[in-house]
């Protein structure tokens, strides 16, 4: 079957690496329309928008930062004769969620253009330096980046688990080792032919005194996966401090509680 939908979905891959062709002001209104477009919660994302190749990752034409934005909200509330009550945890999962949805629409609406894109999940860490750098109001906060521009580059599509350990129907299924095995074979044979890790210089240095046994030859997804999520921000200071310093407050957790925990 010929859908061209589905084409550009099954196709989509990170691109780090642009040509210098510039997009029109039209293709940016028409993707960040499309952006609008997603479904939502409570409407509640915004993007800022820099052209400063200097300063993109991947030197990229385009830079969005998707943002999750309350003080928007919160002045639609205020003209309605309403003050914010609800707790900043659940409304920075609803944020999540319609800023996520935005970013996913616009990554498909420039797919469809011709153009691709790479996403930067470390701009929490970075809330603050970006709030400076675009004059942010309290109660917005950067949730993600997004390079975009047109490719320079053709990788193939990354691999995925297989559909088996992806969809439960019914209940979650109790996973045996042969499952496990498997989606992590797929996983990593893929990654290893596409040779990622190494063209990337991407392999995670062990910490805690831990000898290296990986080479790139063997070195891939799995391994580096467990690697960030093994190693890396035991606790959520970092952010907790990002979020409270863009007015946001975390309901249960404090630095105190930890450390007297």
């Amino acid at each position: 079957m010929n859908n061209p939908v589905i084409d550009t979905l099954m196709n989509r891959k990170s691109i780090r690496s642009f040509t210098d062709r510039i997009p029109s002001d039209e293709d940016i209104e028409l993707i960040v329309r499309a952006g609008q477009q997603a479904p939502f919660a409570y409407q509640m994302g915004s993007l800022l928008l820099s052209r400063d190749r200097e300063r993109i990752p991947y030197r990229a034409p385009l830079y969005f930062i998707p943002c999750i934005d309350s003080h928007r909200h919160e002045k639609i509330m205020e003209r309605r004769g309403w003050k914010l009550v609800q707790n900043d945890l659940l409304l920075l999962l609803f944020g999540i969620q319609d800023a996520t949805l935005m970013v996913e629409n616009m990554i498909i609406a420039a797919e469809s253009l011709g153009m691709g894109s790479c996403l930067i999940g470390s701009v929490p860490y970075h809330a603050d330096k970006i709030a400076d750098r675009f004059n942010l109001p309290p109660r917005v906060f950067p949730l993600v980046g997004l390079s975009l521009g047109f490719p320079d580059e053709d990788p193939p599509p990354r691999p995925r688990y297989p559909l088996e350990i992806t969809l439960y129907e019914e209940k979650y299924p109790e996973f045996n080792e042969e499952d496990i095995v498997r989606a992590m074979k797929i996983m990593d044979d893929g990654y290893l032919a596409q040779d990622y890790y190494r063209r990337l210089g991407a392999m995670i240095r062990l910490e805690d005194g831990r000898s290296e046994t990986y080479s790139y030859d063997t070195y891939s997804w799995t391994e580096h996966i467990s690697r960030k999520t093994g190693q890396w921000e035991p606790m959520p200071d970092d952010l907790i401090d990002q979020f409270t310093a863009r007015g946001f407050s975390i309901p249960g957790y404090t630095r105190i509680e930890k450390n007297q925990g």
